[in-house]
């Protein structure tokens, strides 16, 4: 706070609000016409100074591109042109993923500098592009060249750009409450399947305040086509990870807690008893809170089942996610039956169950109302019907985009078939809005939710 040159008054007149973070770097500004870049990269071969400079190198092409040449000081990542600083550099670090990055004074204001010390350096003068250039640099254009630059740099191939429906698009804007929940979440150093699942409702449900815990660790034995959740060799059990969930949860005011986790069958138990350990430790620490947990299927083992249903969870969801025939590519270790098992066995233990599908894969229609069929059979009551959308081009593609409409006809379907609660939309997922969707189900049980949408 040394570092900062004015006022809380004087900064609330000014209409700049101060958010606190772990990442180093003491204090600097962001405001328009900055370009904020944010890769979220794993960092396979552990080499942050890679990254660093490599970051550096993207920045620096686009300043040379514009006749800038660029400056670097030691020991003070960020550049420099003609002794002035004109990009700052901040690396936050979390299981070998990078998920902070960098800042370029494009066309913006630089009066907010002055009223602090940048990145605590008293003697620091800060430029932009359009200062030194002397003309406004156009962001979008520099944006465009960043991304060229940065695939190129990182390798990664440039993939055409696809539009999505109107339905399908997004307006994603500044939340101090998410900024807040992602704070949280890497303080306690905790996983959610938000992020590592590219769900396109990220931004919405940590503005509600609202995120589904993934434990685990962040690697799946699994490869499924549809997911984006990293594969690969598991991390080892971190027997911490229960308390900090349930720290985060009481930090963040839940009346209503989802956990999922990756599918680990490397442990002989499928990681039932992280799970049992997970519900025990929210119930100590915040015994209002309900409790949902997206389950794997444990290959099958009623052992495994029979604990997580023992510790009574109040919703035990195992989505089913496409029809069978299409299984082998889109689940290729998963089995229809298997999961429709699973189901069965927890609503026998007592236990309310939840699943969902994924639609756009190329299924028929017949096939999913037979699929429905089979899955109100295990005693379901609760369904989400949701897109299916490609997060790569190494994942399945989307076959079709299933119009707002249509999800309306399924919902209605569903109803005719017995479910109690359904959420059917474009942007449904298993977790979104799962605690409204709770809270109807106990309080009118046969009506759906006609918002989630």
């Amino acid at each position: 706070m040394n570092n900062i040159l004015i006022s809380d008054s004087e900064l609330e007149q000014k209409k700049i609000a101060i958010h606190f973070s772990n990442r180093g770097g003491d204090v600097t500004y962001h405001g328009p016409g900055q370009l904020v870049a944010y890769p979220i990269i794993e960092l396979y071969n552990k080499d942050i100074h890679w990254f660093v400079r490599t970051l550096l190198e993207v920045v620096s092409e686009i300043l040379s591109a514009h006749g800038l040449k660029s400056e670097f000081k030691e020991g003070q990542p960020g550049i420099w042109v003609n002794r002035k600083k004109i990009a700052s550099i901040g690396i936050a670090i979390r299981r070998w993923i990078a998920y902070h990055g960098i800042a370029l004074n494009v066309n913006n204001d630089l009066t907010p500098f002055q009223w602090i010390n940048p990145c605590g350096h008293p003697e620091e003068e800060m430029t932009s592009m359009a200062k030194e250039l002397g003309s406004i640099s156009d962001l979008g254009t520099i944006q465009n060249e960043f991304e060229n630059i940065f695939k190129k740099r990182f390798g990664f191939e440039t993939l055409p750009r696809t539009r999505h429906p109107s339905w399908l698009r997004l307006r994603i804007g500044y939340s101090k409450n998410a900024e807040r929940i992602g704070t949280i979440l890497n303080e306690l150093n905790l996983n959610t399947v938000c992020q590592s699942a590219c769900c396109p409702n990220i931004a919405e449900c940590f503005k509600r305040g609202t995120a589904t815990f993934m434990i685990l660790g962040n690697h799946c034995t699994r490869a499924c086509r549809f997911c984006a959740v990293a594969k690969g060799p598991p991390e080892p059990v971190d027997e911490s990870e229960p308390e900090r969930v349930a720290m985060a949860i009481k930090l963040m005011g839940l009346s209503y807690a989802i956990i999922t986790s990756v599918t680990r069958d490397d442990l002989p138990d499928g990681g039932s008893k992280q799970f049992v350990d997970t519900i025990n430790a929210i119930r100590q620490s915040s015994p209002e809170t309900g409790i949902e947990i997206l389950i794997p299927d444990f290959l099958g083992s009623t052992d495994a089942l029979y604990q997580v249903c023992k510790a009574r969870p109040d919703i035990l969801n195992h989505n089913l996610e496409t029809v069978p025939r299409l299984y082998p590519s889109v689940r290729p270790q998963a089995e229809f039956h298997r999961s429709l098992d699973v189901l069965k066995y927890a609503a026998g233990q007592g236990i309310k169950v939840k699943s969902g599908l994924m639609l756009g894969l190329g299924e028929t229609e017949t096939e999913i109302y037979d699929s429905l069929v089979e899955l109100h059979k295990t005693g379901c009551d609760i369904l989400t019907l949701g897109q299916y959308l490609s997060p790569s081009k190494n994942h399945l593609t989307v076959k079709k985009y299933i119009k707002p409409e249509e999800f309306d006809s399924w919902k209605s379907i569903a109803h005719q078939i017995g479910f109690k609660q359904v959420a059917s939309a474009p942007l449904v997922r298993s977790s979104y809005k799962a605690d409204e969707l709770f809270k109807r189900y106990n309080s009118v049980g046969s009506k759906s939710i006609n918002s989630m949408k």
